[in-house]
């Protein structure tokens, strides 16, 4: 540790740190504006000059290095004198058009300024002009001349999303940020870059010119995409989500953000919203009130159990709904005598589980593994925030190995990372890559192998790295956890977990996949899984929050299967699967209903709703509630959504218990070639909201995954 003076006051540090480092353990604020906790020293802007006793001039406090006995001064005439000196210089070409801008009121220069600028400036000269520039769907750059060249978006684009996407060209007062030879930000990380702007030279594209930032609410809640649990801060005017900004959670997003977490706000406000209960009668679509609707589902279902059974009766449930409206849903089947229950929509394999699939660590430790092997995913666009953890990981010199397909490794900047040891094969050969990798494993160890396996050069190099390091991790992606040979995967990850002293986990696809777990929302006993359910073996189903033929593994066919029951209720926030339903029920998204998600690693957020339910939607747990109470079903009596989450084993909690988690399997190991291909939703069609979010699907990711669609239909 090293002690100095600051302010007067004695501060101890870590060997290494800066004047800045020191300030933040103090308590004291020096101002900045290139300077970001989370990115590389620049010392470009020169806004947090300080004196420093010894030293000819005022010092960088951000680029100082701390020595035993230092003594600072930052609030020196000085320093104060540099700081006013470097604003002035600061505002020479700014346009001062606060008035005007998305920025004004939630802006560091603005803020500064203030304390650090003149009322007037000596400078006469025109203000340098930039030229605006259109770099995709999401980030304005359209006043560029509001830039102050602190480089915090480049060096974002490089450190924390892994793709160098602007930089600075030319010098002096021709120097403008930029992409490169016209081409767009498209990385799927690049909203942060917003809120690392200091000044309004980046602002949000779907939000520019709609409110002030003072007019808005700020309300806490969770995205609901995929399995981070991103935690968010929902701005709200006149009952109307306008912008969602991260709430910072070092635990789970840090301070970041994926693009859908932030962008896809924009289906809550469009126009395929439902807005009230809807029947079809005679092939059209009436508009009627709760109390018809609800009768005539509570009639429907109990004419259809008289008629064939109570096992003709299921639900399918997606993974995105909150753990009370999962536990509902099962409850309701249950009460009606059926197990048929399945959040699963998207697996081709449905091997029964003595325990919850989860993460197997902390998402903390992803940025500081020392050797990890990734098993079936697009990890970069399946789990963004999870992917950029990772990627500091191997900034520390973490290897990483993958397995495989070739088309998600077909671009060199598909992970934005280096992957040290790569198996590419066809996802049928996947189990017997990882056997090969065992093979290689238990020769070195002198044990039995799993399975039969060839130790080939690539699988000597992948076992070799994860028998060296400490911290490290085997993660199961989605086309793993969905792949029609999954057992296997899992047993024989689990076997190379074991003699490497690797954890061994899923990054699990959705917001709530292991809540669906902990909620009971899968068959047990006889009942059927959703490929069972979805070949159209029901009369009645209840599709909750889900749209099967953009979110299961039928695809285009589950209409058809849908088609031929007798009754099908669709409770969603929007007007989907009008096709095949036959009752639509309008269902309050997470912006207008208090529920719980619980996170790949097993952490229990709750939340509250931020805005009233558009139009006659209503909270799903409501929904539910009253039906089985119009089916006589006990058990229904609750008042409120923490009421059912205190019905739900281990779920009260801030993480789930750990004796509940496991990545257990009994399975024997298979090495045939499996069927198809598994589903996975490309990044901007993973959930109902996603697919609605306008400026989503303007952005190249969701351009490039139509044209697939459009070659491949």
């Amino acid at each position: 540790m090293v002690e100095i003076q600051l302010d007067g006051q004695k501060v101890e540090v870590l060997e290494g740190s800066t004047v800045m480092h020191a300030a933040e353990k103090a308590g004291t604020y020096i101002p900045h504006f290139c300077y970001h906790k989370k990115l590389s020293i620049a010392a470009n802007c020169r806004m947090c000059l300080v004196d420093v006793e010894k030293a000819p001039k005022p010092m960088p406090a951000c680029a100082t290095p701390v020595t035993q006995g230092m003594i600072v001064h930052t609030k020196s005439d000085k320093a104060i004198k540099a700081q006013k000196g470097v604003m002035e210089f600061l505002l020479i070409n700014h346009p001062l058009d606060c008035p005007i801008c998305d920025q004004g009121g939630e802006c560091q220069l603005q803020d500064l300024a203030v304390g650090y600028g003149s009322s007037g400036s000596r400078y006469e000269e025109e203000k340098r002009v930039v030229f605006h520039k259109d770099v995709g769907p999401l980030i304005s750059m359209e006043e560029m001349s509001r830039c102050i060249h602190c480089t915090r978006c480049v060096r974002f684009g490089q450190e924390v999303a892994g793709v160098m996407e602007l930089g600075m060209s030319h010098r002096g007062e021709h120097a403008e940020i930029e992409t490169f030879v016209g081409m767009s930000v498209d990385s799927e990380l690049s909203g942060n870059m917003i809120d690392i702007c200091p000044v309004g030279a980046l602002t949000s594209k779907p939000f520019r010119y709609s409110a002030r930032t003072w007019e808005l609410s700020r309300r806490k809640s969770v995205s609901p995409h995929d399995s981070t649990g991103a935690n968010l801060i929902v701005q709200v005017k006149n009952n109307r989500v306008m912008r969602v900004v991260p709430l910072e959670n070092e635990d789970v997003n840090e301070c970041w953000l994926a693009d859908r977490d932030r962008f896809s706000y924009e289906a809550l406000n469009s126009d395929e919203r439902l807005t009230t209960p809807m029947l079809k009668q005679g092939g059209q679509w009436k508009a009627v009130d709760w109390q018809t609707a609800l009768e005539y589902v509570a009639n429907g279902l109990k004419q259809i159990k008289a008629d064939h059974g109570a096992d003709s009766v299921g639900t399918l449930a997606s993974p995105h709904s909150t753990l009370e409206e999962l536990f509902l849903a099962a409850s309701l089947m249950r009460g009606l005598g059926s197990d048929n229950i399945d959040y699963r929509l998207r697996n081709a394999e449905f091997a029964p589980s003595s325990s919850v699939r989860w993460l197997g660590t902390s998402i903390a430790s992803l940025s500081n593994l020392q050797r990890v092997l990734v098993v079936g995913s697009n990890l970069r666009k399946d789990h963004p925030l999870f992917a950029q953890r990772i990627r500091q990981s191997v900034r520390k010199g973490c290897a990483l190995s993958a397995i495989t397909s070739v088309a998600e490794l077909a671009s060199v900047d598909a992970w934005a990372m280096p992957v040290a040891n790569a198996v590419l094969a066809e996802p049928g050969a996947w189990a017997q890559a990882l056997a090969d990798v065992a093979a290689a494993i238990a020769a070195d160890k002198g044990v039995p192998a799993p399975a039969a396996g060839q130790a080939t050069d690539v699988a000597k190099a992948v076992a070799k790295s994860l028998q060296g390091g400490e911290r490290k991790a085997i993660l199961l992606g989605n086309a793993a956890a969905h792949h029609a040979n999954a057992a296997s995967l899992l047993a024989l990850a689990n076997w190379i977990g074991e003699q490497t002293g690797a954890t061994v986990g899923y990054l699990t696809e959705a917001a709530n996949t292991v809540g669906a777990q902990l909620a009971g929302a899968f068959p047990a006993g006889n009942g059927l899984d959703a490929g069972q359910m979805l070949a159209g073996k029901l009369k009645a189903v209840i599709l909750l929050n889900n749209e099967p033929e953009f979110d299961s593994a039928a695809g285009a066919s589950a209409k058809a299967a849908l088609n031929s029951a007798h009754m099908v209720v669709t409770l969603s926030p929007f007007k989907a699967n009008m096709d095949f339903s036959d009752v639509l029920l309008p269902i309050a998204p997470f912006t207008e209903t208090p529920g719980t998600f619980v996170n790949a690693e097993g952490r229990v957020q709750s939340f509250h709703a931020v805005v009233k339910p558009f139009g006659e939607a209503r909270p799903a747990w409501k929904v539910l509630r009253v039906l089985a109470n119009l089916l006589g079903l006990p058990g229904f009596d609750f008042e409120s959504a923490q009421d059912v989450l205190r019905q739900i084993s281990g779920a009260e909690g801030a993480m789930v218990p750990a004796q509940q988690l496991g990545n257990a399997t009994q399975a024997a190991v298979q090495l045939t070639a499996a069927g198809a291909a598994p589903v996975v939703a490309s990044i901007y069609q993973l959930d109902s909201l996603v697919r609605r979010a306008t400026s989503l699907q303007l952005t190249a990711d969701a351009r490039q995954a139509a044209a697939l669609e459009g070659v491949a239909a």
